[in-house]
């Protein structure tokens, strides 16, 4: 490139048209001759007397070529470099290492940045043999200065990070020379900017020094050095090797027994009296220990269930320092930051000890409210503000874990409290009293007194009002979680109402009000408020259904009302855009409430709302405008196909729109209803609605979840289609033999192997539709051909260890399919011994609808195999 300086510079123009060219340029110059590009832009970096930002632009560059958000871009960034001539490698590294020498800060720190990604590209293959020892020499040597040795020391910092990232394995020299050079800048002797780098890249190599962990002399060398450096007169490097201690919980618990005391001292007094982002750091210790216990005893509990061995022990850390812990906690709850609200997004001490506090509490569970209750009981009618808020937010904290018996009765004697505390002088008091009376109403609502149970609704929708955003939002979350908990209650079936049935229309038409408040945008008010009355609606007995038939036309006029909103600024639409969303929310949750007869004279109105808000470019409005489609569908039936030409474009466009998946997905859904409802009346619209659907599987880039309802909205179209399915069987057996195909992974990743099993499930499902529908329509003749791969499908199954029940019941089913729609002419494939085995696993395995599925299918295979 001829000027490489004035190129880097111009990338940085105000005037887009120069700052365009030079990036183009520098795009080319990449592209054309990636060596000497990579060369040029390490000279620029290294060379003293240049200009600093253009020292920093070449640097960042660098860094660029090799660094990709998405993995397949790294593969590639990385290949690219890989292919690059040994010494000319060589050349870049050997600038870039030099570049950490400079007297200028930001020519090293960016260096040490550029050589992190070098080192995460080489050091797992051991072709970098000059890296550590220059950086060894950097740290060690009195030669170097200060700012040399905390660039050094940035670089192994970054390098570690990089590299944990990567998946790779690192060689037992590799990283004893990290850690060497690390440990050496952490020394007490060392000034504390150098400890403070130390510290934090030991965090980062912490990700991938198990085997050093694993050794007792280098794991006592690597825990002294961080011990020692939380005594540090420096607070950064006291949180910088609390931080370390953070990450050697969370990745050596089997590591703690022999430092525990220290740790605990240590952490205890950073807590009680360090200053805030080191005491910060002692808390986390605590809520990490908590969650690796937590785990641990999950673990224990299966192992348990299913009379294997316990191969991991809990130590019960958290329940030995309990004593202690808990009043520590509960005290740290009192330094409240009263400037603070919910959306400043600040991490603070009292939230860390609330936080820490709940996950003690999930951990050592009943034992928990014996420590915390004499803190609660002392301090909840305090004169000082701050001690009411403490005790009400340490109450909240231990609701979950402890068992209701044990809890219950503190929840029971707490209302009354809790309802006055509503009206607390102090808005901190009255947010947190609401935040728990909505924990209680979700976790305990069996311990609330019934006689408390007007006063309490009524306290809280007296609330939504008056009070400010904050608290007007935990009124709303409590009363969901009120309404939440009647889902289970089959009286209201029996007797034809509940509790909530008198409140009903107060308190819907005043949560409507509060979606209108001017200040509902704030603390999430106005869904907060939507979903209040999405549960109260979801959750009325049937004496509430003439108002939920009343409220229905009134919030389609509602977003009718919403187009007319007038948008100046990009916040206007968003908020527009949202509260449409809301409402589409609002009326999928109607429509599925009220009998069809009571939807049906207002489907149309409904529907022309509907696609007005699928004109939008909003994915929010997009999920909920096609989730309520669904529930008219469902309501309307056959009749739904009067809209279907108007929706086809938008449903089409849905089922394109790769990027937002969850539109994705609930557009295949939409599909599903819509083939379910108006039956072969689907069909002038099938090509374009197919070809969306092979395009989603096809597409790489979508995310996993949307394929399994995709492979199952193949049956539903050919259940709805019959015989008129033909044109699109074959490229639907393909797709549905490919993902078939698909194996269980080796390891033990759950997340594969659920991921698997539904799309298992949607294979089943749709190779069982496309039979039904091949034979409803009189061509399973069809058919024949695909019976002996859809058998050594379900022959793998047979012998899977990893599928799940519901891929049992799908394949019963789907057997069972087989023989009453060929009989005779699959006798031998149905004879196979896997056949029965499989409905015998499925029977065994499987509730009271699967064994009939099974029952059912042994007859007919017997039937057609005798």
């Amino acid at each position: 490139m001829a000027d490489l300086t004035a190129t880097l510079l111009g990338c940085q123009s105000p005037d887009a048209a120069i700052r365009n060219q030079a990036e183009q340029a520098l795009a080319a110059a990449e592209t054309n001759n990636y060596p000497e590009f990579a060369l040029a832009l390490a000279n620029e970096l290294v060379t003293e007397g240049k200009d600093l930002t253009v020292r920093q632009l070449a640097g960042i560059h660098f860094k660029n070529l090799l660094v990709a958000k998405e993995e397949g871009l790294q593969i590639a960034k990385h290949k690219a470099w890989k292919e690059m001539d040994a010494q000319a490698r060589s050349s870049v590294k050997a600038a870039l290492l030099a570049s950490i020498r400079s007297p200028q800060p930001i020519a090293r720190h960016t260096a040490a940045q550029a050589c992190a990604e070098v080192a995460a590209v080489e050091l797992p293959f051991n072709e970098w043999p000059e890296f550590l020892p220059t950086l060894m020499e950097n740290v060690t040597s009195p030669e170097h200065a200060d700012p040399v040795k905390i660039s050094t020391l940035e670089c192994l910092g970054f390098s570690c990070e990089r590299i944990a990232t990567m998946d790779v394995e690192i060689d037992t020299a590799t990283t004893d020379g990290m850690l060497t050079a690390i440990v050496d800048g952490i020394r007490a002797d060392r000034p504390d900017p150098i400890r403070l780098s130390a510290a934090t890249a030991l965090r980062n190599s912490l990700l991938f020094t198990r085997k050093n962990m694993d050794n007792l002399d280098e794991r006592n060398m690597i825990l002294t050095a961080i011990c020692e450096a939380t005594q540090s007169k420096d607070s950064s490097v006291r949180a910088a090797a609390y931080e370390c201690i953070v990450q050697i919980a969370y990745q050596y618990y089997d590591k703690l027994q022999d430092y525990m005391v220290t740790l605990f001292g240590l952490t205890t007094a950073a807590i009680e009296g360090d200053e805030e982002k080191v005491a910060l750091q002692g808390i986390e210790f605590w809520s990490t220990v908590c969650e690796e216990e937590i785990d641990l005893i999950d673990e224990a509990h299966h192992c348990q269930m299913n009379g294997v061995p316990v191969t991991r022990q809990c130590m019960n850390y958290v329940k030995g320092a309990l004593e202690r812990l808990g009043p520590l906690l509960t005290n740290t709850l009192t330094k409240q930051d009263e400037e603070y609200t919910s959306d400043d997004g600040i991490w603070n001490l009292s939230m860390a000890a609330a936080t820490c506090l709940g996950l003690v509490a999930n951990t050592v569970e009943d034992a928990i409210v014996a420590v915390v209750a004499p803190f609660v009981q002392q301090h909840i009618k305090s004169q000082n503000w701050r001690f009411r808020e403490a005790a009400t937010m340490a109450f909240s904290s231990i609701l979950e874990g402890p068992s209701s018996e044990t809890i219950g009765p503190y929840v029971n004697q707490s209302i009354p409290i809790l309802l006055l505390a509503l009206s607390d002088e102090h808005d901190m008091v009255k947010d947190t009293t609401a935040w728990t009376i909505g924990r209680i109403c979700e976790l305990h609502v069996r311990s609330i007194p019934q006689e408390t149970f007007p006063t309490l609704v009524n306290g809280l929708m007296a609330k939504l009002l008056t009070e400010n955003p904050s608290v007007a939002s935990q009124s709303c979350y409590a009363l969901h979680n009120l309404a939440s908990a009647f889902a289970e209650d089959d009286a209201a079936d029996l007797n034809g109402t509940n509790a909530l049935s008198p409140y009903m229309r107060p308190l819907l038409t005043t949560l409507l009000q509060v979606t209108d408040r001017e200040d509902s945008d704030e603390n999430n008010l106005r869904v907060a408020a939507f979903e209040a009355v999405s549960a109260l609606i979801q959750n009325g007995a049937p004496d509430c259904l003439v108002l939920f038939q009343e409220l229905l036309p009134v919030i389609v006029g509602r977003l009718q009302a919403s187009f007319s909103v007038s948008v100046l600024t990009k916040e206007d639409k968003e908020r527009k855009e949202g509260v449409q969303g809301l409402l589409c929310g609002l009326i999928q949750v109607l429509v599925l409430k009220v009998e069809p007869q009571y939807v049906i004279p207002h489907a149309d109105s409904i529907m022309q709302n509907l696609l007005q808000v699928l004109q939008s470019k909003n994915a929010t409005c997009h999920e909920e405008a096609f989730s309520a489609t669904s529930a008219v569908c469902d309501k309307t039936e056959a009749a739904f196909e009067k809209y279907l030409s108007a929706l086809a474009p938008f449903l089409v466009m849905g089922l394109k729109n790769f990027q937002a998946y969850h539109v994705c997905a609930i557009a295949v859904g939409l599909v599903g209803d819509i083939a379910r409802s108006v039956e072969g009346q689907i069909q002038p619209y099938c090509n374009d609605i197919m070809t969306a659907l092979v395009e989603s599987l096809q597409n790489q880039a979508i995310h996993r979840s949307v394929k399994p309802p995709v492979l199952s909205s193949f049956g539903d179209i050919a259940m709805a289609l019959e015989g008129q399915f033909e044109p699109y069987l074959q490229v639907s057996m393909m797709m549905l033999m490919q993902a078939s195909r698909t194996k269980m992974p080796d390891d033990d990743d759950e997340e594969i192997i659920d991921f698997i099993n539904q799309l298992r499930e949607g294979v089943l499902e749709a190779f069982t539709g496309i039979i039904q529908g091949m034979n409803d329509g009189g061509r399973i003749d069809l058919i024949t051909v695909f019976v002996e791969p859809i058998m050594q499908f379900l022959q793998v199954l047979s012998a899977e260890e990893n599928k799940d029940y519901e891929v049992l019941s799908k394949a019963a089913g789907l057997l069972g399919d087989i023989a009453s729609a060929l009989g005779p002419t699959v006798k031998d494939q149905l004879a196979h011994p896997f056949v029965l085995a499989l409905l015998a696993e499925a029977y065994t395995h499987g509730d009271s609808g699967t064994q009939e599925t099974c029952n059912w299918a042994r007859g007919l295979i017997q039937g057609a195999t005798q």
